[in-house]
């Protein structure tokens, strides 16, 4: 709460570091982060994130054109600063169970196996380190998180993202378990007792993160696992349902099928999906249910069809026709049904991708053939912040035209169209707008005020239903709704962890 800040001050040089590792994957550590970011710059510190690897098919764009995962981009969000690709260097991007593409300080370096990646990323060590380095010259706090869990004994020995990164920063760290799936005190009990007595020796404090009904209830279990741990627990954190970017394929959101609202949104869930985040400020506009689909009988009729962005567009294009839904969609955007694609999504509605460089394993794929248009993958990324002023939509998005939307690409994809482009970016020609259907290749399209409700009023308005059935609460942008957010999640972190200890141990250190 807002009374409850007060001005701060960490004795002045290098910046003290804290880490939030998890007892395992959603244990809840980004948010964590996030929250105890939010609260030490509301208390006038220089915070910054940070993570040292992060796997994620999420990511964004920094104004230098690096790339980076899109936890450390909401963490920077909330420290009130813009993301650097020092806070995540080294990123992967999976592409399949046992391979993913390595971007290291923001740029690809290619895609390698697990075993191989395994085996050289303890080399990777020092441009960890420079990066964290750095960062610490200039602020006074450093937030990192961790990844996954650190009782992962097969891989202590080469971590550089748990304890590893811990004992070579010299950071206190601060256990967070996720009580809503059951079995709490055995998930840091038993992380605790398989930690090596030298990574033990950081562990600063428990917290208890989830948790839904009384306190007092399941206070009487909090003494004893602070007896077995040796450490205090710090907090119990309320289960929080907050509008923030998520980070991976475990977010709830994309278990969402029902939509919920009058207008009824179909977003495909390609088994590469990327950056769905860019649908969430569509599902803020009132009357506006956005669902994930990944059958044909799950897909309906709805009144927008959107292909969202996808790390490995010509599998996925294989998928949609091996799924039937990639000829449902056809049949629906026949019918009239307006279909959007973002991305991998746009690349898609075209007629055919091409892989000359084996950039997504070589060879070629069929597109939806809903734009003409084809694909060929080039050895290059194209990683850019970029406006799109939207000058050649139809149909239901022409209500866009005039409108400027601001975001970032990432794509390995040049696309050529034989219709009317979408719009202009940077001078040129961007996208492709064909009847009903609209693409284009930038991220964050709906993301400026008024873009989502606009399209939401128009397709109301295709139904024969009044623009009242949808508000205007969509009309914020997004920047000022996550602000919003933040300070939630930051009054719930304050209320509920121990910050004079939180305190003290940052300032003590290890």
């Amino acid at each position: 709460m807002a009374e409850a800040r007060r001005r701060r001050s960490i004795p002045v040089g290098r910046a003290k570091p804290i880490m939030i590792q998890g007892t395992m994957s959603n244990a809840g550590k980004s948010l964590l982060a996030a929250g105890l970011c939010r609260v030490l710059s509301q208390d006038g510190l220089r915070v910054t994130p940070f993570k040292s690897q992060n796997m994620a098919l999420n990511s964004g764009v920094t104004a230098d054109g690096l790339e980076m995962g899109r936890a450390q981009i909401m963490q920077a969000e909330a420290c009130g600063i813009a993301p650097d690709v020092r806070m995540n260097p080294i990123l992967l991007k999976p592409e399949s169970d046992h391979r993913s593409q390595l971007i290291v300080a923001g740029k690809a370096q290619g895609a390698f196996a697990a075993r191989d990646y395994f085996a050289r990323k303890k080399a990777l060590m020092p441009q960890i380190l420079e990066a964290f380095d750095s960062l610490a010259e200039e602020n006074d706090v450093i937030v990192i998180e961790g990844a996954g869990s650190p009782a992962e004994i097969n891989l202590a020995e080469n971590d550089i993202v748990n304890m590893g990164l811990a004992r070579a920063v010299s950071s206190p760290v601060l256990l967070a378990g996720d009580i809503d799936p059951g079995g709490v005190f055995a998930q840091l009990y038993g992380t605790v007792a398989l930690l090596a007595p030298e990574d033990r020796a950081l562990l600063r404090g428990l917290v208890v993160n989830k948790f839904r009904g009384d306190v007092e209830i399941l206070r009487p279990g909090l003494a004893p696992l602070e007896k077995m741990c040796g450490v205090p627990v710090v907090g119990v954190v309320p289960y929080l349902t907050l509008d923030l970017d998520d980070e991976d394929s475990l977010a709830p959101r994309l278990s969402a099928r029902e939509a919920r609202g009058v207008i009824d949104v179909a977003v495909v869930r390609l088994p590469h999906l990327s950056n769905f985040t860019d649908f969430d400020p569509l599902s803020r506009v009132p009357g506006v249910g956005v669902r994930y689909v990944s059958s044909t009988i799950d897909l309906g009729r709805p009144d927008l069809v959107v292909l969202p962005g996808s790390k490995t567009t010509l599998d996925d294009a294989r998928w949609l026709a091996a799924s039937g839904i990639g000829a449902c969609v056809r049949a629906l955007s026949g019918a009239g049904t307006p279909v959007l694609g973002i991305c991998g999504g746009y690349q898609l509605l075209g007629d055919e991708l091409s892989d000359p460089h084996g950039r997504e394993g070589a060879g070629t794929a069929r597109g939806l053939g809903l734009i003409p248009a084809s694909t060929v993958f080039k050895e290059e990324k194209r990683l850019a912040q970029s406006e799109l002023r939207i000058t050649g939509a139809q149909g239901a998005f022409s209500v866009w035209n005039g409108m400027t939307a601001r975001g970032y690409e990432i794509h390995d994809g040049e696309t050529t169209v034989s219709c009317a482009p979408a719009g202009m970016i940077g001078g040129k020609p961007e996208g492709a707008a064909c009847g009903n259907v609209f693409g284009t290749y930038l991220h964050g399209l709906f993301d400026e005020p008024g873009v989502a409700l606009a399209l939401a009023r128009s397709l109301a308005r295709m139904r024969g239903l009044p623009e009242s059935v949808v508000g205007a609460a969509g009309a914020a942008s997004a920047a000022d709704h996550r602000a919003r957010e933040f300070d939630r999640l930051a009054d719930a972190v304050r209320g509920a962890l121990d910050m004079e200890y939180v305190y003290r141990i940052i300032e003590e250190g290890v």
